[in-house]
């Protein structure tokens, strides 16, 4: 069997890198493409390190456009070597512009496609990422789901069950693995950063930072809770740029650092009071380690982070962020619980369904 990986942005750098090694230990033939979506060194490079994926077998640079240029340009770039290799499986992740053109072309070719983190929906097509997941879902022939709610999503959108397997969130793997690791930078970085008890922030999407309307009274809010507890912003390129533009002042608790290593973040996120976020996968980190966290998204493809875990759906309202923070440092943050298969091994059980399939 010849297992063909495409990756282009670092949340599918960390949910590929437990498939792949779970395949090697069973034999498998695989190639690792990287489409170059995420083509700044301290987006990607480093997660390729820190997470022990091998060098990539090709490497499509296709870099910065827009949705349709970047998707256009995976097409067209990936075409020639699904061509030439042919592979049994090709597994994409997520839902990033990578995923559904590698998605496209498979289906073209009639190459089989698993996709890693089916099912998810937020029900908001305004996200280019749902239109993404709607589109990659459609075309796979394996939807290998993280959570209950996938498996109905996919069940009310009439996929055939035995297209659906329920294998866990192969992000956590990742998460379980490194965690270890990621601990030992703990001393260093508190020292480093000079923080103790703090707020960790991330923002990147475009609902939240491209308009400046938007972006300076998160900013000037964020800022005034800094007076209050520390608040530590590694600033994601896109960000940087339209701070920059803005020429944002922030106070001194307001702390702003490049953006950081995979094992450095856990590191931050493990020892964080609160999580503010507009991601994804932060969601699900938070929610496995325990720490609140205050999503700054009118909705959620990972409902099960707020059914379960210790999510909280904020969206642009300043006052409940501030009244949400509050609550935390009075003690009354969520804690939930992991919910079901969040335990380490839903590479192994991905492995399985592919070699049975």
């Amino acid at each position: 069997m010849k297992v063909l990986h495409v990756v282009g942005a670092r949340p599918n750098f960390m949910k590929a890198a437990p498939v792949h090694a779970a395949l090697a230990a069973r034999g498998v033939e695989q190639l690792l493409v990287h489409t170059g979506q995420h083509y700044d060194a301290a987006m990607s490079d480093v997660f390729f390190t820190e997470l022990g994926l091998p060098e990539p077998d090709a490497n499509l640079n296709v870099g910065s456009g827009s949705h349709t240029v970047q998707t256009a340009e995976v097409m067209k770039r990936i075409e020639p070597l699904l061509v030439e290799q042919r592979p049994d499986w090709v597994l994409v992740y997520g839902d990033v512009n990578s995923t559904v053109a590698a998605a496209l072309v498979c289906a073209k070719l009639r190459i089989r496609i698993a996709h890693v983190e089916a099912g998810l929906r937020s029900f908001d097509r305004s996200m280019p990422e749902e239109i993404n997941r709607i589109v990659t879902d459609a075309l796979s022939d394996l939807l290998l789901t993280p959570s209950a709610d996938g498996d109905e999503n996919l069940h009310s959108e009439g996929v055939d069950a035995s297209r659906i397997h329920r294998v866990g969130n192969v992000m956590i793997d990742t998460l379980v693995r490194l965690l270890p690791r990621a601990e030992e930078r703990w001393p260093n970085l508190s020292r480093d950063l000079g923080i103790d008890r703090y707020i960790l922030l991330t923002l990147h999407r475009p609902s939240n930072v491209d308009d400046p309307e938007t972006l300076r009274p998160i900013v000037e809010t964020l800022a005034d809770i800094s007076a209050r507890i520390p608040v530590l912003f590694p600033v994601h390129p896109r960000t940087a740029e339209a701070l920059r533009k803005m020429n944002v002042q922030t106070p001194p608790a307001f702390k702003l650092t490049e953006p950081l290593s995979y094992l450095d973040f856990t590191a931050l996120q493990q020892h964080a009071t609160a999580v503010i976020t507009d991601s994804g996968g932060v969601q699900e980190e938070t929610t496995f380690l325990g720490v609140p966290c205050l999503t700054m998204r009118p909705n959620t493809e990972r409902p099960v982070t707020i059914a379960v875990g210790t999510n909280t759906l904020i969206g642009n309202d300043l006052v409940a962020l501030r009244a949400a923070v509050d609550d935390i440092l009075a003690g009354r943050g969520r804690r939930g619980a992991i919910p079901e298969l969040w335990d380490g091994r839903a590479a192994e059980r991905i492995a399985d369904v592919l070699l049975t399939s």
